[in-house]
């Protein structure tokens, strides 16, 4: 089955345009570079992606976790069925966020980690 990306790139827009999202914040939310998320927005670079990129972009959009991957393979979306798991135990929300914040500080981490590489590489 052919991976449609461009739907991707339409279900990614059309719900950061109803949640009022911009990249950044996306990425923020995600955990996922602002280029990567760039790229999808803009559905010119279709590769193959990691599912826990589509799995995070999905959280970060309020989405059920395989949201995305439904759409790439042409299939009908999972409900997200947020509401009832929030009525049924409160800190579910707050968890969510503490799972985004700690997304976003590792992809902070990969980017400190490797701008200390390159700095290592050009004093040798």
């Amino acid at each position: 089955m052919a991976e449609d990306w461009s739907a991707v790139a339409k279900a990614i827009n059309a719900r950061a345009a109803e949640l009022a999202l911009k990249q950044k914040e996306i990425a923020e939310r995600s955990g996922v570079s602002h280029a990567i998320v760039r790229e999808m927005q803009q559905g010119r670079i279709e590769r193959r992606r990691n599912p826990r990129t589509l799995e995070a972009l999905s959280i970060a959009l309020d989405w059920h976790p395989q949201h995305l991957t439904a759409v790439l393979q042409g299939k009908t979306p999972p409900e997200a069925d947020s509401a009832a798991t929030a009525a049924e135990d409160p800190l579910v929300p707050l968890l969510q966020t503490i799972i985004r914040e700690l997304r976003g500080l590792r992809a902070q981490v990969g980017t400190l980690a490797s701008r200390l590489d390159d700095g290592s590489r050009r004093k040798d």
